[in-house]
């Protein structure tokens, strides 16, 4: 039995599908119990900033897909429920060590409570994911241009169904105790190639308008706390954060390729649909 925390977002919804695929027993951890999930996956309730209401989550678990960011106090109370081990969704700001760095410091407390709790852990680090692409969801359904922040920096970004395939190797498999492990997609991407291929696949010929930093900063600053974007600024604009190296790690753990952008836009095309 895996309790998956984060489990109707991007990589704890693909890791619910991918255990329940599998025929793995299922918690998945829910603000709403009535929402559809996979057939054979159990609803659980409890808030992740308060680590004694998941008692109930926690019994009789197996494993633990552990969101970051959340009550430090989260691994210790797998610990005393019995846990096997905890595979932790990080990233891989964590490696520089900068706690100055909000996003950063979140996952690096994240990854401390979860050594300090003495359960068999994994860390996932991934580069960023496909499904930020959504965000240009606006701009595409108004027209044909998209701007975009950072266009001058290349990722490989990762879809999230490849961080969950990961995840549960570690969580149902030996030999990943004690591994912090970088991941990342097959190539990397400029802004502006994304929307290439986006526009190929959907037959659309869109245009790309890289978006200056002082504007990009003034939109982000009216969307989320000064810290965090002062955070992807850091990585992005001071090059702090390396996500053009592209790490073969998914196929190692796997054993296959990870998937391309294409593929990703392949099977997302009809949530780009006007």
């Amino acid at each position: 039995m895996i309790l998956v925390t984060g489990a109707t977002g991007n990589v704890g919804g693909a890791l619910v599908r991918e255990l329940a695929a599998r025929g793995v027993g299922v918690r998945a951890l829910v603000r709403d119990p009535a929402r559809p999930l996979p057939q054979g996956v159990s609803a659980v309730t409890g808030d992740l900033n308060d680590p004694t209401s998941l008692g109930d989550a926690l019994a009789g678990a197996d494993g633990l897909f552990l969101m970051p960011g959340y009550d430090d106090g989260i691994a210790a109370e797998a610990a005393r429920a019995g846990v096997g081990r905890i595979v932790l969704l990080s990233g891989g700001s964590v490696a520089g060590g900068d706690t100055s760095n909000a996003v950063a410091e979140y996952m690096i407390r994240s990854e401390a409570s979860v050594r300090e709790s003495g359960l068999p852990w994994t860390f996932l680090r991934p580069v960023s994911f496909m499904t930020n692409t959504f965000e240009w969801l606006p701009q595409l359904t108004d027209g044909d241009v998209v701007r975009a922040p950072f266009a001058e920096v290349a990722i490989a970004t990762i879809d999230p169904a490849d961080i969950a395939a990961v995840a549960a190797e570690a969580l149902l498999s030996d030999g990943h105790e004690g591994q912090a492990y970088p991941l990342t997609g097959p190539e990397a991407l400029l802004p502006a190639d994304r929307l290439a291929v986006l526009g190929e696949v959907l037959d659309r010929r869109l245009t790309f308008q890289a978006e200056p930093d002082e504007e990009a900063r003034a939109r982000m600053l009216a969307a989320m706390p000064e810290r965090y974007v002062d955070a992807f600024f850091s990585f992005f604009v001071d090059g702090t954060l390396d996500e053009t190296t592209v790490r073969p790690t998914v196929a190692e753990v796997t054993g296959r390729p990870a998937r391309t952008f294409r593929h990703w836009v392949e099977e997302n095309a009809a949530a780009f649909a006007r």
